[in-house]
């Protein structure tokens, strides 16, 4: 039998980011059989649809006997295969919109039913639309709020067990997938200036009745992690600021990021070329940005990021001109997945100290 090859993209995929898919909802033994079995990059987003299928048909049948619970985690892990199945399946569009669709769909099936209930949400940006995820603590009136930045792969499909941090300790949260993230990648591209997305974003929870838009909290994830300073940065209704592992000079971190990676800024920038979008890579750049942000900022670093080196971190804790604590967990890889009880309770805790005081 010819042995065949395994395409490195897969290996790849494996390597970067096991820890982030199990962390988030995949199961580890769904992860290994599809990475272990499928050898062309290819066949990824069929193989992790395959697999969606299987665990939003048991949802199917515990939904039919009102087993909502059930329901509800059959649905979450079908929405966690389909969104890996998309994440950075950039090759090919119309796959990649197909499993999109159905992570979208398991995803607002958990909503409904989970505690916490997720309300989904349009806010009109620039003749375009921003969509995202309302989540209320249950027995809370008027909580304080935080808005939740993606990264270049992530949406809010992913965000499930990162709410969970702050809904459990009395926050609303606010995913909302930006300008190249999610819903608004195929209309809106990656921009540097992501102060303007987050702006319209408070402007319409401030006029909501029923959360408390005086106290907003901005939290980010890897390219997120550059996103939320920017906006605490230029956006003084921000009160605090989360920032996971982010570049605070995304052009510098640009040259060493994985190829899947790179590929994805690319399309979710509407760059016609590499050149291109290494123009506006060299425009993502907190270094004029950091002096200005005076609210109080937890940043989390990476010793071992290999993506996002973890002096990225220190640049920005020593920019900033706020209260800053720096975690940089020393056994920590890219957004710490591989560790996240090393700063996932304790970013929550220091949250809601700060939106309730």
């Amino acid at each position: 039998m010819t042995k065949v090859d395994k395409d490195p993209r897969i290996i790849a995929a494996a390597a970067h980011w096991s820890h982030r898919m199990v962390t988030n909802g995949v199961p580890l033994a769904d992860f290994q059989d599809v990475t272990n079995n499928i050898n062309r990059w290819e066949d990824w987003c069929s193989a992790w649809c395959e697999r969606g299928s299987i665990h939003e048909s048991l949802g199917k049948k515990a939904l039919d006997d009102k087993r909502f619970i059930s329901y509800v985690d059959h649905q979450a892990t079908a929405a966690a295969c389909y969104h890996f199945g998309k994440f950075l399946f950039v090759n090919d569009m119309k796959q990649m919109k197909s499993a999109h669709k159905k992570a979208i769909f398991s995803h607002r099936e958990v909503l409904k039913y989970i505690r916490h209930p997720g309300e989904r949400v349009e806010i009109p940006f620039e003749e375009k639309t921003l969509i995202g995820n309302l989540r209320k603590p249950d027995g809370i009136e008027n909580p304080p709020i935080v808005v939740m930045c993606m990264g270049l792969d992530s949406t809010k499909e992913e965000m499930l067990t990162n709410e969970s941090i702050f809904l459990e300790r009395g926050l609303a949260t606010f995913a909302f997938d930006g300008p190249g993230q999610g819903e608004a990648e195929y209309d809106l591209p990656i921009r540097y200036d992501y102060e303007v997305p987050v702006g319209a974003v408070i402007d319409w929870l401030q006029s909501r009745k029923d959360i408390n838009g005086s106290r907003i909290g901005v939290w980010g994830v890897s390219l997120g992690g550059y996103y939320a300073p920017r906006a605490a940065a230029f956006e003084a209704r921000i009160k605090a600021c989360i920032s996971l592992t982010g570049p605070f000079n995304f052009d510098e971190a640009f040259a060493r990021v994985p190829g899947l990676t790179r590929q994805a800024f690319i399309v979710r920038s509407h760059s016609n070329n590499d050149d291109e979008a290494e123009k506006l890579a060299k425009k993502m750049d907190l270094s004029d940005a950091a002096p200005k942000i005076v609210c109080p900022m937890y940043i989390v670093g990476g010793a071992l990021d290999r993506v996002i080196p973890p002096d990225h971190a220190e640049k920005l804790a020593k920019a900033s001109n706020g209260e800053v604590v720096l975690n940089m967990v020393s056994d920590g890889t890219h957004v710490v997945n591989n560790r996240p009880y090393k700063y996932r309770p304790e970013t929550g805790d220091w949250m809601a100290k700060i939106l309730y005081n």
